[in-house]
C-alpha cells in the first residue's frame, strides 16, 4: 500500500455510492479482520473488493453482453418480436431498474443519454458507409441501425460514471478540460471525415500522448490509494471493450465486412479505435465530474455521520 497526503483513514470509498453506504460499517469490520491477518489475506481482500467494485461499475454493460449471448443461442427465430427489438426493450427495462434501485442517479442517466445520442449518430453514419452491418431486422431503428446499439455506447458512459464514484477518482497533472474537449472533438470528427479525407488517427494517438502523457489517475480500492498513468487506464478499458466487441460479432449481433462469410477475431486496429473513443467518452464524463487533484477530499454527510459513530465508541 502507498501512503499519500490525501489519504483519509476514516473514509471508505463506498461512501460515494448510495446503494453501498449501508454496508460501510460491515465492510469496515471485514477490512479490520483482513488487516490483522497475513499479507496474503490482505491482498485477497483488496483483490476481491476491486473485482466487486468493477462488477458493480460495469453492471449495465455486462447485462447487455449477457443478453447478446443469451438471445443468440435461445431467442426463438421468427418470433413476433425481433431479437434486436427485444434487446432494445430489455435495455430500457434495465435502465429503469437501475434508476429505481438508485444504482444510477438521474444526473448520471442524463450523461449516459448523451452517450446514446453520440453513439447512435456515429452508428447511422458508419453503417451507411459499410463499415459494419446489422444482419437482422428491427422495428425500432434509424436507417440500418437498431436502437439497442446506442445502449452499447451508453454502457461505456455508465461504467465511467459509476467507477468514478466507486473508486473516488483523483488526478495528478490533469490537462485543462479545454484541451481534452478539443482533442475529443477532433477524434470524433475523424471517425467521420477519414472516409473522405486523410485519416488523422496516428496524429490523434500522438496528440493523446501529449495531452495525457504526464497524467495519473488515483483510485481507492478501500482506504489506501493506488495509481496508474491515464493512458494505461484508457488502454485497459479499450481492451475490455474490444473483447466485448468480439462477443458481439461472434453472436452475430453486428458484423464487419470480413466476417460475412465466417466469424474471425475483430482486427486489432479496432482496439486503437476504442482507445480513441475512450478519450471522447472520458471528455463527456469529465465535463460533468470536474476532475479533482489528489488533495481535494470532499467531506460528505455520510462521512460526518461515520466519524460521529466512531467518536461515540
Amino acid at each position: 500500500m502507498m501512503n499519500n497526503p490525501f489519504e483519509d483513514p476514516l473514509r471508505s470509498a463506498a461512501e460515494n455510492f448510495g446503494p453501498l453506504r449501508l454496508l460501510v460499517d460491515a465492510d469496515a469490520r471485514l477490512a479490520q479482520w483482513a488487516r490483522k491477518g497475513s499479507a496474503t489475506r490482505r491482498w485477497a481482500y483488496e483483490f476481491a473488493r476491486f473485482g466487486l467494485k468493477q462488477a458493480v461499475a460495469c453492471s449495465f454493460g455486462a447485462l447487455m453482453v449477457a443478453l447478446m449471448i443469451g438471445t443468440h443461442y435461445i431467442y426463438p427465430r421468427g418470433a413476433p418480436l425481433g431479437r434486436y427489438d427485444f434487446l432494445f426493450l430489455a435495455a430500457i427495462a434495465i435502465q429503469i431498474v437501475l434508476l429505481w434501485t438508485r444504482f444510477e442517479s438521474f444526473e448520471e442517466a442524463k450523461v449516459i443519454f448523451i452517450f446514446h445520442v453520440v453513439g447512435t449518430i456515429m452508428e447511422v453514419f458508419k453503417t451507411s458507409a459499410g463499415s459494419w452491418i446489422y444482419p437482422e431486422t428491427a422495428y425500432f431503428h434509424i436507417g440500418g441501425v437498431p436502437l439497442f446499439s446506442g445502449f452499447m455506447y451508453a454502457s461505456i458512459g455508465s461504467y465511467m460514471m459509476r467507477a468514478w464514484s466507486l473508486f473516488d477518482f483523483r488526478f495528478e497533472r490533469h490537462p485543462p478540460l479545454g484541451q481534452v474537449g478539443v482533442l475529443a472533438a477532433a477524434i470524433y470528427v475523424n471517425f467521420f471525415s477519414h472516409h473522405y479525407a486523410p485519416d488523422l488517427r496516428l496524429g490523434l494517438f500522438a496528440a493523446s500522448a501529449v495531452v495525457f502523457g504526464r497524467s495519473r489517475i488515483y483510485y481507492r480500492v478501500h482506504h489506501s490509494w493506488r495509481s496508474m498513468p491515464m493512458l494505461v487506464a484508457a488502454l485497459l478499458a479499450a481492451t475490455f471493450i474490444w473483447l466485448a466487441e468480439n462477443i458481439g460479432t461472434y453472436t452475430q449481433t453486428w458484423l464487419y465486412p470480413a466476417q460475412k462469410l465466417g466469424w474471425s477475431v475483430v482486427s486489432l486496429s479496432k482496439l486503437g479505435s476504442w482507445f480513441l473513443l475512450q478519450i471522447v467518452s472520458y471528455a463527456l464524463v469529465a465535463m460533468v465530474r470536474k476532475p479533482q487533484p489528489p488533495d481535494a477530499a470532499p467531506v460528505t454527510a455520510s462521512l460526518v455521520r461515520h466519524r460521529r459513530r466512531l467518536d461515540r465508541r
